[in-house]
């Protein structure tokens, strides 16, 4: 009788045996797929197919595959879509146009003519804070639009000069050239600037760039904002306050001292009449318009009523002769040619490309958070690489007719959707209305008091400042907080190059910080699961007996980060073992370790001889060293470095779950074996 339990107990073990069998063999078809994965593309190819994702819609390459098997008689149709795919991509007006429909001009009509009516004073005023004659400032809200509207894909952003850049231009460029001593020079400069700024806005689009504009962080750009806000507020006294002699500096310190030291000078009580009432309807229309959305276009007009208002009473009470300082005289007219005033061999080349790189990142930093915070809004998504191509010829045509660096402004683009505007025809309508006032209508600003335009500008400023923003900040990085700080003090007692490099330095080394020193995390599974999750996160993840699991929680294994890495991991090890020695525990002895590489994109010639010093000590100890889901780039480098030899194919596995399965069904076959023997 005992016959039969015995036989029952060898089917029962040769059935587990198969099992056992049976899952090995599909470990190892798994791990083949590791393996056996196909080479990545080279970097030059990806770069190719990047540029031609950027350039080329998908429609236009597919129609290039099909119509390469097509028939000669269907070719040219083939070609003809092709070429009509590629204009609509880089003009997508070609594409929504066909679709235009009245009502939507109704709506853009009125949206144009109520951004323009922000957009003549706001321009006149961002040219004087550029140092540059009034005229230009209005010129710059004529064509960049204009281009914008045939290249851009954003519907609400509304293109034109803007406080920042006007006031980052004036400070960097007039360390090149004196704009009282040679305005001809300085205005020369200004356009170089431009078209170096246009030239690298469309090379970031058309090579997918775009992640240079990302060195200036959220936190960066509210900082370097708010700093800018009180510096431009500050500048602003003079027009304010009347002064004759001002500082052309930026920082904090100079502008004070030239306001202490103008005390002493001649001061006309009028400029402060006029410039404070004048704020304080702004302020108030601002505040009304907040208050009440109905009213939205309170806010919008009170700047050009302002103007108006002010030039009246100047004309009428004869002010000017009593100390108000006026415009006086705007040149009107189309936009003048300025090909020959582009500054492109000289001395200075290399400043104005300097200059234009920053402006470039500056302009489109602030324009692509503007237009796709308004793309959100509405559901839509705004493709940055294109943004910046577009951004980019508009400034560079800029550039030829007497524009400076024109981009997308908060203030406008709010005022553009609060009237309900469905595309950028807003914008040539608006670029069409500052054109018609450049004919006809800039001799009537002759006696627009220069106070005024700084009213304006003051009152623009409080939305540059987000208090707010600074405090979620400070409650979710204090890193990140500390590039907020660095960019608002770098700015206000520094300059703007200053405050901008303080940024970026913070922001590098929060990335370096990250990058040097990544978390080296012990793995467990997650109770009925084969999820393997941080031990310190999940205490209720088990760790398998022998066998160390271990996750590096970076995109990129090189140099800068090889040895910590390789440090922990064996810290890690003689931690579990020695812990093991010390609570008396049985079969804490490590013998296998896993490397997770999930999170690893990349690995470079450092990382790949970490590893191999790894394998090389843990060897040395009795400890096998495995490892789960590679990634692509990854297992490349790996068999051409042969260290899947090294290591052996059968310790490369397609997940840390099959890793560890992997080893424990070896340890029952072992043991298996020997209880059969």
């Amino acid at each position: 009788m005992s016959s039969v339990p015995m036989e029952t107990f060898s089917v029962e073990k040769n059935h587990q045996q198969h099992q056992m069998d049976v899952e090995a063999g599909d470990r190892i078809e798994r791990r083949q797929w590791v393996l056996d994965s196909p080479d990545p593309p080279p970097p030059w190819k990806e770069l190719l197919c990047s540029i031609r994702d950027t350039v080329f819609p998908p429609q236009l390459i597919h129609n290039k595959h099909s119509s390469s098997s097509s028939s000669s008689s269907s070719s040219l149709r083939a070609t003809a879509k092709c070429l009509r795919s590629f204009m609509e991509s880089l003009f997508p007006i070609l594409r929504w146009g066909k679709n235009y429909k009245a009502s939507k001009f109704k709506s853009d009509l009125m949206a144009g003519l109520t951004l323009a009516s922000l957009s003549i004073p706001q321009s006149i005023g961002y040219a004087t804070l550029a140092h540059i004659d009034p005229q230009y400032g209005l010129y710059t809200s004529v064509v960049p639009p204009l281009i914008y509207a045939l290249m851009g894909s954003s519907r609400e952003l509304a293109i034109g000069p803007v406080a920042v850049v006007s006031m980052l231009l004036s400070s960097l460029v007039q360390k090149i050239v004196d704009p009282v001593a040679n305005p001809v020079a300085y205005r020369a400069q200004i356009l170089t600037v431009t078209f170096f700024a246009g030239i690298f806005q469309a090379v970031f689009g058309c090579f997918r760039l775009g992640f240079l504009v990302d060195f200036l962080s959220h936190a960066a750009i509210v900082g370097f904002m708010a700093g800018a806000a009180i510096v431009i507020g500050l500048q602003q006294l003079k027009g304010l306050l009347g002064i004759n002699h001002f500082t052309t500096q930026t920082d904090l310190v100079s502008v004070l001292k030239s306001i202490f030291q103008s005390i002493h000078q001649p001061w006309y009580p009028l400029n402060i009449v006029l410039g404070c009432s004048f704020l304080i309807f702004l302020l108030i229309a601002r505040f009304i318009g907040r208050r009440n959305r109905k009213l939205f276009w309170l806010p919008a007009i009170a700047p050009l009523i302002s103007v108006v208002l002010s030039t009246l009473i100047v004309y009428l009470t004869k002010a000017d002769k009593h100390g108000v300082k006026i415009v006086k005289h705007i040149k009107g007219g189309l936009n003048p040619s300025s090909v020959h005033q582009l500054q492109l061999t000289g001395p200075h080349v290399a400043q104005a490309a300097k200059t234009g790189l920053i402006s470039a990142i500056i302009a489109l930093t602030e324009a692509i958070a503007v237009g796709r915070s308004f793309a959100s809004i509405n559901g839509y998504h705004l493709d940055g690489n294109k943004e910046m191509v577009a951004m980019g010829c508009m400034n560079i045509v800029g550039s030829l007719t007497s524009c400076y660096v024109a981009t997308g402004s908060f203030s406008r683009t709010a005022v553009n959707f609060s009237s309900g505007c469905q595309t950028v025809v807003s914008n040539i309508v608006m670029a069409i209305t500052v054109l018609v006032s450049l004919v006809l209508f800039t001799k009537l600003l002759y006696f627009t008091p220069m106070a005024i335009l700084a009213s304006i500008i003051l009152s623009a400023l409080p939305g540059l400042i987000d208090i707010n923003e600074a405090i979620h900040i400070w409650k979710v990085d204090k890193l990140d907080f500390l590039a907020c700080v660095g960019a608002f003090f770098g700015v206000l007692f520094a300059s703007v190059e200053i405050g901008l490099l303080v940024a970026v330095t913070i922001s590098f080394a929060k990335i370096l910080l990250n990058s040097i020193r990544p978390g080296i995390e012990a793995l467990g599974r997650l109770p009925t699961t084969d999820i393997f999750c941080e031990t310190n996160q999940y205490p209720m993840a088990v760790r398998a007996p022998g066998i160390l699991v271990i996750r590096m929680n970076s995109g990129l294994l090189c140099f800068a980060n090889a040895n910590f890495v390789r440090e922990r991991i064996m810290r890690g090890v003689t931690e579990e073992e020695d812990n093991g020695v010390e609570g008396n525990a049985k079969g804490r002895a490590v013998k296998l370790v896993v490397l997770d590489l999930s999170n690893v994109m990349n690995i470079d010639t450092s990382g790949i001889s970490a590893l191999e010093e790894l394998l090389r000590k843990l060897l040395l100890r009795g400890i096998e060293l495995a490892v789960a889901n590679p990634r692509w780039q990854v297992i490349h480098k790996l068999k051409v470095a042969k260290f899947v030899d090294k290591i052996g194919g059968d310790k490369i596995f397609l997940s840390v779950a099959e890793a560890v399965d992997g080893s424990l069904a070896s340890k029952m076959s072992t043991t298996h074996t020997l209880t059969t023997c």
